[in-house]
């Protein structure tokens, strides 16, 4: 199932390469360069968002169809939109088909496995044609775009945000609508919409109005999202308050939409209205975290994922207080969790710190802005310093493995080289050792 899940990826990868080294993808009716569409190809199935050549000017009309159809791909995951064809088709699907898509769309239960995956769509689409609707409405309301420059745009960007992919047509990102809330609340909210996942929202939308009922899942991702975005806003305006090239050079209406635009992003959209380039150290070093966290177990975003990171908190909290259970709400979490947790935050440490260290050995750039280039492609986060084109060849390759690792997960990764699991008939004795 997991080896399905990463050769489903993998020929994605491989497809999106093929179509984007053609003439026509092209403006100038040059064949691209074969690591640069692989790059692309990658950035966009694994809705990451780093580039390594302009999107508007390099890529024609056909060239960013394909990417926002790759994203789109991405986002909703390869087998969930194989599943759906074959359910439009024959309206019959066998069981190791429903198991495949239960762990592509992580629904905690097999069952009607067709109705979610319909659900998923709907609503998808759903959320990208508002998005689309108001984007489209706002440039040709407000800054005079022709309609099908408006139309074409507002569709891109809503695609790529709600799938959290953060591919942008505008050689500047987003840097121009800085200021402009219909932009930036409107891509922020597809962002935060796509990144909390499917199951949270259905659960939600069942009983937003009871949460002593929500499950341990929805809990968790509801929690840790409110925080991080909370704190991260807060902390962007301290650090980059007073920087004149970032947040500090706008008037005081727009410092705490830029900051909050700033602190939602880094759960893998990759989107920017400020000068990434110009944020302080500090600012890098906490983006570094919130990107390294992710957004939601069950949606576009990438990273450990806020499941993961709210767990581990809660396991840490329940042996300070000595507590033999780790409880979430009114649930106690088994302790396979707690063991799935930590595995997927060392196994992406794992990833992170020996890529950084050969991406130092590659480049001749400054540690802080390595690291946050490495985290950005490994938790498919998209932003960038602006050093992706200038990084030689091997570096790009290492950023395209990042970024493929980071969308299929590393528990994905594991279990996909894994022939089949082995099962202890016998228990060894058990013998306690020293910790810390």
């Amino acid at each position: 199932m997991a080896l399905a899940l990463a050769l489903a990826f993998a020929a994605a990868v491989a497809v999106g390469t093929v179509l984007l080294s053609l003439p026509i993808a092209t403006t100038d009716g040059q064949r691209a360069d074969q690591v640069t569409a692989l790059f692309t190809a990658t950035s966009a199935v694994c809705v990451t968002g780093l580039i390594t050549v302009d999107t508007a000017t390099f890529w024609s009309a056909f060239g960013e169809t394909v990417i926002v159809v790759l994203i789109q791909a991405g986002g909703l995951g390869i087998m969930t939109l194989a599943t759906l064809v074959v359910v439009l088709l024959s309206n019959r699907m066998g069981l190791r088909a429903r198991s495949v898509v239960q762990a592509e769309t992580k629904t905690l239960s097999a069952a009607d496995i067709r109705r979610v995956v319909r659900n998923v769509v709907l609503f998808s689409v759903a959320v990208e044609a508002v998005v689309a609707a108001v984007l489209t409405g706002r440039l040709f309301l407000a800054y005079d775009y022709p309609l099908t420059s408006a139309v074409h745009s507002g569709v891109f960007h809503a695609i790529s945000a709600f799938n959290n992919a953060g591919f942008s047509i505008y050689p500047d990102n987003l840097i121009r609508f800085v200021g402009d809330e219909w932009i930036s609340l409107t891509v922020a909210a597809a962002v935060i919409v796509g990144g909390l996942g499917f199951p949270v929202w259905f659960e939600l939308a069942r009983s937003w109005r009871r949460p002593k009922t929500w499950s341990v899942l929805t809990r968790i991702t509801v929690l840790v999202t409110v925080t991080l975005l909370t704190v991260g806003t807060l902390m962007m305006l301290a650090t980059e308050g007073t920087n004149p090239d970032t947040i500090g050079g706008l008037p005081g209406e727009d410092q705490l939409l830029a900051a909050f635009f700033t602190a939602a992003m880094p759960r893998t959209a990759g989107f920017n209205s400020i000068d990434m380039a110009a944020l302080r150290p500090e600012t890098l070093f906490l983006t570094d975290i919130l990107m390294f966290i992710g957004g939601g177990s069950a949606g576009t975003a990438g990273g450990i994922k806020v499941t993961t990171f709210g767990l581990l908190a809660y396991v840490i909290w329940s042996e300070m207080r000595g507590e033999p259970d780790v409880q979430v709400g009114r649930r106690r979490v088994p302790p396979a969790n707690h063991r799935q947790a930590l595995a997927v935050a060392l196994l992406s440490l794992g990833l992170v710190v020996p890529a950084t260290f050969l991406m130092q050995a590659l480049t001749d750039f400054d540690f802080d802005v390595v690291l946050f280039e490495t985290i950005s492609a490994f938790a498919t986060v998209g932003l960038s310093t602006g050093i992706t084109a200038s990084l030689p060849i091997p570096a790009q390759l290492v950023l395209v493995a990042l970024m493929y690792l980071g969308r299929i997960g590393p528990l994905t990764v594991a279990s996909a080289l894994a022939f089949r699991e082995r099962p202890r008939l016998y228990q060894l004795p058990e013998e306690r050792t020293i910790v810390g």
